[in-house]
C-alpha cells in the first residue's frame, strides 16, 4: 500500500531539476536507462518506489530496486546507473539530504539504551530494504507537497522521524556515525574533505592520518572501509572528474586541464582518463561539447 502511493506522489510531483517544495527533498523520474554516470553522491537517504538503481563505489557495487533505500553517509565519487526504466514504467526515486546537524540533534534526544552501539568506521554507502515505518513517514512528507499550509510546520517534523528510523534501523551505524564528532567515519570525513578542496595538490598519507586524529594504519584500514578505496585512488577519482567537467567548457585545452586537475604529464592523464570514461580527453571533450553535459545525480 505505501509503495503504490508513494509512486504515485512521486510521479505527479517530479520536476525536471527534480527540487520539490520541501527543503532538501528530491524526486528522481527516469524514463529510460542511460549510460552510467559518474558524480559525488552527497550525504543523502535515496528510496526507489519503481525500476531499480546501480552503484559503483571502487570495488563494490550496490543495486537498490522498488522497496529498498540507500544512505550515503559521506560525499563520495560514485558511478550510477539506471537499469530498469522505460516510458511504460519510469523509474521513481525518493531523495533526502542527510544533514550532520539534524543527525546530532536527533541522536541528542534518544534515551539511554534507546541506541544500538556503533562499531568501526562502517561503509560511507550502505543499502537495505525499506521498512513499513519508513514509508509511512516518507509517503506523510510526500503529501505535504499537496498540502502548502502545513508544510512549513508539519515537514520538519516528518524529517525528524524520517532520520529516527534510519538511526534505529538495520543500516542506522553509518547514520549515526554522521552525527557524531567524533566517530570514526567523521575522522575520515575530514580527510575527504580535504583531498576534494585540494585534489590537485599532492599529499602524503602521513599528513592525512594526522588530520584525520589516527595512526597511519589505523587511517588506512578506516578509509578503505569507508571509501572502498585508498586515499590515491580517491584522489584520482577526484581528479578525472573534475578533468571531464573542466573539458565540457574547455574541450580544447585538453593538456591545461589535465596540468589544472594535477597531471604533469599529458601521457598519463591521457591514459587514466581513457581507463576511466571509455575514452581518451579530445575525443571525450568533443562528445561533450556536442552533448550538453546536465549535472549528474548518481545516488537517486
Amino acid at each position: 500500500m505505501h509503495l503504490q502511493e508513494l509512486r504515485t506522489l512521486l510521479d505527479r510531483h517530479a520536476r525536471p531539476d527534480w527540487t520539490t517544495a520541501v527543503d532538501g527533498v528530491l524526486i528522481s523520474k527516469v524514463d529510460r536507462p542511460g549510460p552510467p554516470a559518474l558524480s559525488m553522491s552527497g550525504t543523502v537517504l535515496a528510496v526507489v518506489a519503481q525500476g531499480a538503481k546501480r552503484l559503483a563505489l571502487g570495488h563494490r557495487v550496490y543495486e537498490y530496486g522498488a522497496g529498498q533505500f540507500l544512505v550515503a553517509s559521506v560525499d563520495l565519487p560514485v558511478t550510477g546507473e539506471f537499469v530498469r526504466a522505460d516510458p511504460e514504467r519510469p523509474a521513481l526515486g525518493f531523495g533526502l539530504a542527510l544533514e550532520p546537524s539534524a543527525v546530532a540533534e536527533v541522536l541528542l534526544q534518544a534515551g539511554p539504551g534507546d541506541l544500538p552501539r556503533s562499531g568501526g568506521a562502517p561503509s560511507g554507502i550502505a543499502v537495505g530494504d525499506a521498512p513499513p515505518a519508513l514509508l509511512d513517514a516518507v509517503v506523510r512528507l510526500l503529501r505535504l507537497l499537496d498540502e502548502p499550509r502545513d508544510r512549513a510546520v508539519l515537514a520538519p517534523l516528518v524529517k525528524r522521524e524520517i532520520l529516527w528510523r534510519l538511526i534505529t534501523g538495520e543500516q542506522g551505524a553509518a547514520v549515526r556515525q554522521l552525527g557524531l564528532a567524533d566517530s570514526g567515519l567523521s575522522h575520515v570525513s575530514r580527510a575527504v574533505r580535504w583531498i576534494r578542496e585540494h585534489y590537485a595538490e599532492p599529499f602524503r598519507v602521513e599528513d592525512l592520518a594526522r588530520l584525520s586524529g589516527m595512526s597511519v594504519s589505523a587511517f588506512h584500514r578506516n578509509f578503505q572501509a569507508v571509501t572502498a578505496m585508498s586515499p590515491i585512488r580517491f584522489q584520482k577519482q577526484i581528479r578525472l572528474q573534475e578533468a571531464r567537467l573542466l573539458l565540457a567548457t574547455h574541450p580544447g585545452d585538453v593538456t591545461g586541464v589535465g596540468r589544472r586537475v594535477g597531471y604533469d604529464n599529458p601521457s598519463q592523464f591521457s591514459r587514466e582518463y581513457s581507463r576511466q570514461f571509455g575514452a581518451p580527453p579530445s575525443r571525450d571533450a568533443v562528445r561533450l561539447r556536442d552533448a550538453a553535459l546536465a549535472p549528474a545525480r548518481a545516488v537517486m
